[in-house]
């Protein structure tokens, strides 16, 4: 131990160099790092109301309904569809373009606060030109392809459900606050309404093979059972009219974050002024063994 404090004190100044260099390469990182502000929404599972009617229908006419292609879920819970689709590729890749969010997505680097507006990296996108111009290795190409930007942002979003509760949280993390609020509302906004088309699209396709049935079934009993199952179908489409939050009902709407989550500057600066001060402690002592241990090899040889 003294003779590895002795061998750190000898090089003292090397050490002392070491650590100070990577001091201040740790506060121009630190610097360099653009400020990421995250929103938040806090969100409950709707409820069903049909969920009664349906889950009877189910258990009588199960058979049935699976024949006419019916689904009865969809009076159920649908929190655990729901945050699948807002973490899948398909609904991601679908509310960029929507929204049409490659730009400001890909090509940002950072955020004016005093202007309130996205800084481009010229080296990706020439916004008076409006032209994408990085150069990448294929198969990459100029302009990022749906993959690329689905990525990119599934990295943003985090969705996390409480298993007591049930109520859901999702974040959203950019440049700009104030996207951030506002992509995260767009957010839950489009989830309620894809989801909302799609039980409506396939209870209307339902209702048109029901009718269908009932013209070419004479039996009287299975006329009734019919009308019973477009009943309920009719039903979930009336549901999906009348409520916004099909899916998820906004306890604690999105906000505007005044306060960076990250990059913590402080800490990389102690950090890496920390590291770099081992890191140089360690390769002074790999020094000192190996020029120790080279020169009694060299000793016993002679």
């Amino acid at each position: 131990m003294l003779e590895i404090v002795s061998v750190l004190w000898g090089r003292r100044l090397i050490v002392a160099v070491g650590t100070i260099a990577a001091a201040i390469f740790s506060i121009i990182y630190a610097v360099l790092q653009p400020n990421m502000y995250q929103s938040e929404v806090l969100l409950m599972p709707a409820e069903q109301n049909s969920a009664s009617g349906l889950g009877s229908l189910a258990t009588q006419f199960g058979g049935l309904a699976s024949f006419a292609g019916l689904d009865f879920g969809g009076g159920q819970d649908k929190s655990t569809l729901g945050i699948e689709v807002l973490k899948s590729r398909e609904f991601l890749s679908y509310f960029i373009e929507k929204h049409d969010l490659l730009v400001p997505l890909m090509a940002a680097k950072g955020w004016n606060r005093e202007k309130d507006r996205l800084i481009f990296d010229n080296d990706i996108y020439d916004e008076k030109a409006s032209v994408w111009v990085r150069d990448v290795p294929l198969p990459y190409k100029s302009k990022p392809s749906d993959q690329e930007a689905y990525e990119f942002m599934e990295e943003l979003v985090t969705v996390n459900q409480d298993k007591v509760t049930k109520f859901v949280t999702v974040t959203f993390e950019f440049y700009s606050p104030n996207l951030a609020k506002r992509w995260l509302t767009w957010m839950v906004d489009d989830l309620n309404e894809l989801i909302r088309s799609r039980d409506v699209e396939e209870a209307k396709k339902s209702i048109e093979f029901l009718n269908d049935q009932v013209i070419k079934t004479p039996v009287a009993e299975m006329q009734s059972i019919f009308y019973e199952l477009i009943e309920e179908q009719t039903k979930i489409i009336m549901f999906s009219e009348a409520r916004d939050g099909y899916v998820f009902s906004v306890i604690d709407a999105a906000f505007y974050p005044e306060k960076k989550i990250r990059p913590r500057r402080a800490l990389i600066c102690v950090l890496g002024t920390f590291m770099g001060g081992v890191l140089f402690c360690f390769a002074v002592l790999a020094d000192y063994i190996f020029r120790e241990g080279g020169g009694r090899v060299s000793g016993a040889s002679k």
